[in-house]
């Protein structure tokens, strides 16, 4: 699957997201390396810190089909947005927790955009591990 394929994904997946708060729809598309795809959507709460974002529910529920972080293959996120739309810095370090460095991020715009990085390159100093 190639990156335009899987940023398809990531923005069919927007039409369920479930945004009454922000009106601020958000797909993720994980692929992994069996050619699985799984998708998430952005999910609000009234109390916003109980709000869960699209990559990190694509992510989530991978672990619990029982992917692990070296099964990803690549990240795609797609909202309806001028510029290419990064991941939030919770859903970084998730991503940093449950993807290969090298994993490919594909991020992308509203008018079909892609901007391609590695995850290390989208957190460069990312926290690791505990060992300090």
């Amino acid at each position: 699957m190639n990156s335009e394929e899987l940023v398809s994904r990531a923005r069919m997946a927007m039409q369920h997201a479930y945004t009454p708060y922000s009106d601020f729809p958000v797909g993720a598309a994980v692929l992994y390396k069996d050619g699985e795809v799984i998708e998430g959507v952005n999910v609000e709460n009234v109390s916003f810190g109980a709000t869960n974002c699209a990559e990190r529910t694509a992510l989530f529920t991978g672990v619990t089909r029982g992917y692990h972080k070296e099964d990803v293959a690549a990240i795609a996120i797609a909202g309806d947005t001028e510029t290419f739309l990064p991941p939030c810095s919770i859903c970084r370090q998730v991503m940093v927790e449950l993807c290969a460095y090298e994993t490919p991020v594909y991020l992308s715009d509203k008018y079909g955009k892609i901007k391609e990085m590695t995850l290390k390159e989208l957190v460069p100093y990312a926290f690791t591990d505990l060992d300090m």
